[in-house]
Parts: C-alpha cells; structure tokens; sequence
C-alpha cells in the first residue's frame, strides 16, 4: 500500500451498534440492507431510553432503491417511522431497527431513472448535539477536517476513503428529522471507530481507537 492510500484508510471509521443479542441483529441487517462489516455489533453496556441522539442514513441513487430497502427492512424486525415520501430535496422514508437504532433511507431524486438496484452509495452517521460549533471544534481538535460548515445548523468532516461518513446536527433537528420525540437518557448505544483515539465526545458519544 502507497503511503497516499495509508493516508485515506487511516481516516476511515465505522460503527458498533450495542445490542441484546448481537448474533440475531447482525442477522436481521443483514438480511435488510447487507452492508456487511461496515457495522459491528457488541452485546449492550449500559441501558438507554428514548431517543438515543443519532440516526444512521443509507444514501441512494433513486425512489426504487429506497422502497426496496425499506420492503426488506420490515421483512426483518424494523418498523416505520416515517413512511418513504417525495420531498423537496427528494425521496426518502425512516425507519427503525429491532435494536432501537433510527434509520433514514434517502436518495435525491424524484423518480426512478434506470433499473433498480440495492447499490448504497453512501453510509452517514449523523450525531444529535447540543452545540454544533463546539461540537465541531472539538472534532477538528481532535484532527478531524471540516468539509461542510453551516454555523450552528450543520458540519460534515472530510473523511476520504470511509465507508461512512460523520456529520453533526442540532439534537432538537435530528429528533424532528427521525420523526420520535426529543427525550431520551443513558447509553447511545453506539460506539464509533476510527484513529483519532479513545474518547467521548461532549454530548457523550465513544470513540474507540
């Protein structure tokens, strides 16, 4: 491997999901989207209640594929949040995961434009904060790069070569965009992966190393 192509894989992170049974969620994902070891999954440290403050997106090319993901999803132990709709930014439904984990399925366009396919084009984990700027510095101290910024409202990090990308958003906005309400309390259940180190971050998201 060239010390370029290092260079991106060391910025690459993915997630664990804490479940209760690991063996039979892995199964259930599986079968719904088959992103295979993009996710991880850990037996549950800590008890959580309500919204656990994140919500992971599958990025797609078109209607179909969000639809046909969905059809899968709830064939597995999901249940819909929001059913799959048109948008002003284009198509796109929320669901969640027999573990408790929110899910937004979302492409955008408005119609389907070729043969539909299960194809996911992108991964996003998207973290529920209370102060996105000091989110964000807090990240870019720890070496993060800002790739997307707008203020208070949104920050996106660049992330070459990673199978998901990590974005920030108002807890307040992220609780709306899941469609569940704002309360919740105890674990996230949720621990990211990467080579920025070990840590928790402001709104008490783990990192592992």
């Amino acid at each position: 491997m060239t010390n370029t192509a290092s260079a991106a894989a060391s910025t690459a992170i993915n997630v664990t999901l804490e479940v209760a049974d690991p063996a039979v969620i892995a199964t259930s994902y599986a079968s719904a989207f088959g992103l295979g070891d993009q996710l991880a999954f850990a037996p549950v440290s800590a008890a959580s209640e309500g919204f656990r403050g994140f919500i992971l997106s599958l990025v797609v090319a078109q209607p179909g594929t969000v639809d046909s993901l969905i059809a899968t999803a709830l064939q597995n132990g999901f249940t819909v949040l929001k059913p799959a709709k048109k948008s002003l930014w284009g198509y796109s439904g929320v669901i969640q995961g027999p573990d408790g984990a929110i899910w937004k399925i979302a492409t955008s366009q408005k119609k389907d434009t070729a043969p539909v396919t299960r194809d996911v084009d992108s991964i996003v984990l998207l973290l529920g904060v209370e102060d996105v700027k000091a989110s964000k510095q807090f990240y870019v101290d720890r070496g993060l790069t800002v790739s997307k910024s707008f203020g208070g409202k949104y920050a996106e990090f660049d992330l070459p070569n990673s199978p998901i990308k990590l974005a920030l958003y108002p807890r307040k906005a992220a609780a709306k965009e899941a469609g569940v309400p704002i309360t919740g309390s105890g674990s996230h259940g949720l621990v990211v992966n990467g080579p920025f180190g070990a840590f928790a971050d402001p709104d008490g998201f783990a990192w592992a190393a």
